[in-house]
């Protein structure tokens, strides 16, 4: 099994994070997203940025993690390759912190895919499958 999945979707595409823990399966989301803007071999984890989001359910926090990762590509210029994330909080009350690997974007070294807008609450679903958890969301192209 791949630690992520793109998941076909009509006009958009949908990124799942696969790991043994909800940390894990959000990092994994964050890599599959950002594997979708550039062959993520080719980003080296040469500055690191740390992120904060927060959510009501851990849905939202999902769609607010990887909207802040997005958030900071746009200011910064920057393509991310590696993620660590770690999680605390329950019910209503999610809060994250994550770290962010990457360097600034160079569309002459970077082979570059397509532009994601957004997370988008459609498709988002953060749950336990067997042994793993997975957190999935369609982002808008």
């Amino acid at each position: 099994m791949m630690p992520y999945e793109i998941l076909d979707h009509e006009a958009d595409a949908g990124v799942r994070g696969i790991g043994a823990t909800l940390d894990e399966a959000f990092a994994e989301a964050a890599r599959g997203m950002f594997s979708l803007m550039a062959d993520l071999a080719q980003v080296r984890a040469e500055r690191e940025v740390e992120i904060e989001a927060h959510g009501d359910t851990l849905e939202g926090l999902l769609v607010a993690w990887l909207g802040e990762l997005l958030r900071e590509r746009d200011v910064r210029g920057m393509l991310f390759s590696r993620f660590a994330v770690c999680i605390v909080g329950e019910d209503s009350r999610w809060h994250l912190v994550g770290r962010a690997w990457g360097e600034r974007m160079d569309p002459g070294r970077h082979e570059l895919g397509v532009e994601v807008k957004a997370a988008t609450y459609a498709g988002v679903r953060v749950a336990k499958r067997g042994d793993a958890y997975i957190a999935q969301c369609i982002v808008d192209l």
